[in-house]
């Protein structure tokens, strides 16, 4: 495997012994993209699975900025969602790194997409279920600074948002200390209370 190929360019390489370094589906990619008449040696790396050249290969089909994913750090789902926000037209160069897993960037695409302020959350301390918690508070214009914190977890972040939108007084169990059944059960109480004093 030590012949050298200098002259030849990614058309003809496929065609040589320096393609058995590929498995069967990386092979296919590289010839997909060379098919669709892309330049395949940008992805025709063996540190790419199957996978992550599919990313690169749909990128370039979609003549999007493919530099911002096509890193072998990231996973091919990281990179799915990449290109997802690039395809969307949004500023990717806000999730696009890699301590993000690929459902936060998820959940930052999302906001993003919706031009929410996704700064709130686009934190790599908050699990992509507490994103999903203060995205969903942003999209209904709620006050998520009372529980935009990392204290709180998914579930008491739900119970405070619930307060939220049905009018409540969250202050008074949006506490860190309390579980969010004890949460669950103060919110009941307190919608109670505000039915019999209507």
């Amino acid at each position: 495997m030590n012949k050298i190929y200098n002259n030849l360019d990614i058309k003809n390489l496929i065609k040589t012994e320096w393609s058995n370094q590929f498995d069967e589906e990386q092979q296919y990619e590289i010839l997909e993209g060379l098919k669709n008449n892309l330049d395949a040696s940008i992805y025709a790396k063996k540190e790419f699975d199957n996978l992550q050249m599919e990313q690169i290969r749909l990128g370039l089909e979609a003549n999007l900025d493919i530099s911002w994913y096509a890193k072998e750090e990231f996973d091919c789902v990281q990179m799915e969602e990449i290109r997802k926000g690039l395809e969307a037209n949004i500023d990717v160069s806000i999730y696009a790194k890699t301590e993000f897993r690929y459902w936060q960037m998820e959940e930052i695409r999302k906001g993003l997409e919706k031009n929410l302020d996704v700064s709130i959350y686009a934190n790599p301390e908050f699990d992509d279920e507490q994103m999903f918690e203060i995205r969903l508070g942003l999209e209904k214009n709620l006050d998520v600074s009372i529980y935009a914190k990392k204290e709180f977890d998914e579930h008491q972040m739900a119970q405070i948002r619930v307060g939220l939108e049905i009018g409540l007084d969250v202050s008074i169990y949006a506490k860190s200390e309390l579980t969010w059944k004890q949460m669950k059960q103060i919110r009941i109480e307190l919608l109670k209370e505000n039915k019999n004093n209507e």
